[in-house]
């Protein structure tokens, strides 16, 4: 009885002392108004802004002293120690009367009170997870997504999918600059190796989102920022090292303000790895270099970056068969007699030139512009067995009565590229309304030529076989007007027209094929947001319209000669979600109809470069519900996580009036993580995924579906201040604690049988069993 007593007594002392809090409001040091979304740190425990009164609070916090960092774009950053108490504290910020604002970001990206489905992600959490892996695995614990790699370890080429939409869907840009390639209409990040020791900031709009620049968002929009003003001296070097002999090197440098005005950031970077799969290895290499002048009421900047990527080709995958025997094993270079081709590699150069200029009018007007080119070159080479003579235009060789039509030979398919274009936004805030008026162009010229750089016979050196161009010219404008209607209410409306014109002259295999479209695209978007207190209801409608891409020509051309049209996709898209906000405990709610017409679904079959066929449907749909949750349940255990339930069908697929499963959409994702911090400045980890099943088609048949999976990882970190330097973090992160041998990606494939009959067959993309990768990380 006694013991009972004394551990009752326990409890209530221990529940007392975590029911003392911080709690503080964030003003102006000269005007005394109050500071609102300020971003305040507690120590390594808990990240929160403060509301539109400026203030904020952390509860459940033990008594004793604490370290508060707070930070706001146009202000000093202020760190100071704080004790935790009841009463309310008041904290000064000295404003710069400095232009800081990323206007350019601004205009895109979907605001706190905007009625669509967004996440944030801020620079702390993008460092504490970028040891090496790339973007979408640092942002594989975000609602609805799927990250996979061919290399299987996350390095090298790599691959996301949102909702079920692949990276052709999502919009991505680089300080509001368009990323997307312009004629496949993908993603690759393999060309911006360790471009997220650069972000400051990622906000993903899931569904079609606001307008933005670029291709229409037909699933998500990913926004990438690096043009943050560090006013302050620093410097950073970082070096991990891991499993399969992964290595990632990165220096980092700024400048601070210089004569109260420029600045200068610079990071160079390696990455190398060998990858899971056999021969899969990866060597890329990157620089980025940005300079500004930050005025009173303008700002200039200017950003300079480079990827170059070597990676030996990974996109064949793994047979069923091998996938239980040799699930390593890679079929890339196996054409060559003996040991595979050792230098069956991609190999690929992009370089990106930004200058933006903002400038305030006044309090209530702000304008930009942005000018960016985006040049890219590179080839894959290839070992390839019994190539017919007259697939290179070549004659075949006759000596007498024999005949011969092919040779083996190595071969290099090129691509060299130029992408530039202007983005402009006019924006005015008044006391009850807000609106944006923006848009850009931009221009992609790309050239596409082979060359055969050996053959046993008949083929000389560096025979050019096709020669071909693509031009692509995009125009957008939008309007966005937001008004506020009551405290609580605001509307939100979005008008956006963009007109595409797209001329291929030839492919590789018609070189002949000319296609010349025109699309003219109108995509409205409305909704509003109520607010009370810590909670936000929102509701909105947004249309999307897309124009088909370079692949999807291409794969069509024979069908169109038979009377079949390729068309252009249209989306529309339904949201309603209600968020709670709050440092101690937040949750998030999304009801999603998206509602399609035409579009274009992967069929599960790739072409000889590993890229996804797709075909229009005329009828389908994805719809569901986003669940999430964060809790901070003592100082030093915070627990979070996210669930997607969804349904993902086309209507009378191929007009056999059945109901199917849309292609790689699982029905269920789920993502948790548990952070234990059980002394100051250690950091312990747990993240998990968990994807239900897919199919690799839109059968919806058991033979043709990757299997649910469970990851579990572990990532632990400590970090020593002021010790020889200004932080030392160490953190080792373990990969597929369990070991699963588990598939992520896939496609099928037909080919005729020795009777004539079709058959269709399975290819997998393994991941890795269990690896780690160890970190060090000095900021002088």
């Amino acid at each position: 009885m006694q013991k009972l007593f004394l551990g009752i007594c326990y409890l209530l002392c221990s529940h007392c002392l975590l029911a003392q809090q911080i709690k503080g409001k964030v003003t102006d040091s000269q005007s005394g108004a109050a500071v609102a979304s300020a971003t305040v740190e507690l120590s390594n425990i808990a990240t929160t802004s403060t509301n539109a009164s400026g203030e904020f609070v952390f509860k459940k916090i033990k008594a004793g002293n604490y370290r508060l960092r707070i930070s706001s774009i146009g202000y000093n950053a202020v760190e100071i120690t704080v004790s935790a108490s009841d009463e309310q504290q008041e904290f000064k910020l000295e404003r710069l009367n400095l232009f800081m604002q990323p206007v350019e970001v601004k205009a895109i990206q979907a605001g706190e009170k905007s009625p669509f489905t967004k996440t944030n992600l801020t620079k702390k959490d993008i460092e504490k997870q970028n040891l090496g892996q790339d973007i979408p695995f640092l942002l594989n614990q975000t609602p609805s997504v799927v990250v996979s790699s061919d290399a299987g370890t996350g390095i090298g080429y790599t691959g996301m999918r949102i909702r079920g939409t692949d990276a052709t869907r999502i919009n991505v840009t680089l300080n509001g600059i368009p990323y997307n390639d312009a004629e496949s209409q993908g993603t690759f990040f393999v060309n911006l190796p360790d471009f997220g020791s650069n972000v400051s900031n990622v906000q993903i709009q899931r569904g079609v989102g606001t307008s933005s620049n670029g291709g229409t968002a037909f699933g998500a929009t990913l926004n990438l920022s690096t043009n943050e003003v560090i006013t302050t001296p620093y410097g950073e070097i970082s070096n991990s090292a891991g499993s399969f002999n992964t290595w990632k090197h990165t220096v980092k440098a700024g400048s601070g303000l210089i004569n109260n005005h420029f600045t200068i950031d610079a990071r160079i970077s390696k990455i190398s790895s060998d990858g899971y799969v056999e021969r899969a290895a990866s060597d890329l290499r990157s620089f980025y270099l940005s300079g500004a002048y930050i005025g009173t009421n303008t700002s200039v900047r200017l950003n300079v970056f480079s990827g170059k990527e070597k990676t030996y080709q990974s996109w064949y995958g793994v047979s069923a068969a091998d996938l239980k025997a040799n699930r390593r094993i890679n079929y890339a270079g196996m054409d060559k007699p003996g040991d595979p081709y050792d230098n069956q590699t991609d190999n690929y150069q992009q370089d990106h030139f930004q200058l933006f200029i903002n400038h305030q009018f006044n309090p209530r007007l702000t304008v930009n512009t942005a000018f960016f080119l985006t040049k890219g070159a590179g080839y894959y080479e290839e070992y390839k067995a019994a190539q017919l003579f007259k697939e290179y235009g070549r004659p075949d060789i006759i000596q007498g009565a024999e005949k011969d039509s092919a040779t083996d030979l190595i071969r290099q398919l090129h691509l060299k590229n130029d992408y530039f274009g202007q983005i402009f936004s006019v924006q005015y805030k008044g006391d009850e309304d807000q609106m944006s008026v923006g848009g850009g162009w931009n221009r992609f010229n790309n050239h596409h030529f082979g060359q055969v750089m050996w053959a046993g016979e008949n083929i000389p050196y560096k025979h050019r076989w096709y020669d071909l161009t693509a031009f692509k010219t995009d125009v957008n404008g939008y309007v966005k007007y937001q008004r506020k209607l009551s405290t609580a209410l605001e509307a939100f409306v979005d008008l956006q027209y963009r007109r595409v014109l797209y001329q291929m002259n030839g492919y590789r295999k018609t070189p002949d094929a000319r296609v010349r479209e025109t699309y003219n695209f109108v995509n409205p978007k409305a909704g509003i947001t109520y607010t009370l207190k810590d909670h936000q209801i929102y509701l909105s409608y947004s249309m999307g319209n897309r124009e088909p891409n370079r692949d999807d020509f291409e794969a069509n051309y024979e069908k169109k000669s038979q009377g079949q049209s390729l068309k252009p996709e249209k989306l529309h898209d339904f949201e309603l979600g209600v968020e709670r906000k709050n440092g101690t405990f937040s949750y998030g709610a999304t009801l999603y109809y998206m509602l399609y017409k035409d579009q274009l679904v992967l069929t599960g079959s790739i072409n000889d470069v590993g890229s996804y066929i797709r075909q229009n449907v005329k009828d389908s749909y994805r719809m569901g519900v986003e669940l999430q949750a964060k809790a901070r349940l003592t100082q030093w255990f915070q627990a979070g996580g996210n669930l997607t339930l969804s349904s993902n069908k086309i209507r009378n697929y191929n007009g056999t009036g059945k109901t199917t499963d849309i292609a790689f959409a699982p029905n269920v994702i789920a993502g948790a993580q548990l952070t234990f911090l059980p002394l100051k400045d250690l950091d312990i980890t747990l993240p998990a995924k968990y994807v239900g099943k897919q199919y690799l088609n839109n059968s919806s048949l058991k033979a043709h579906q990757l299997n649910d999976y469970y990851v579990q990882d572990a990532r632990v970190s400590y970090t020593l201040r002021k010790l020889l330097f200004k932080e030392s973090t160490l953190a080792v992160q373990v990969n597929n604690v369990f070991n699963r041998m588990y598939v992520a990606n896939g496609y099928t494939y037909s080919y005729n049988g020795d009777d004539g009959t079709i058959l269709t067959d399975n290819s997998y993309f393994p991941m890795a069993g269990t690896n780690f990768l160890v970190a060090l990380q000095i900021k002088l």
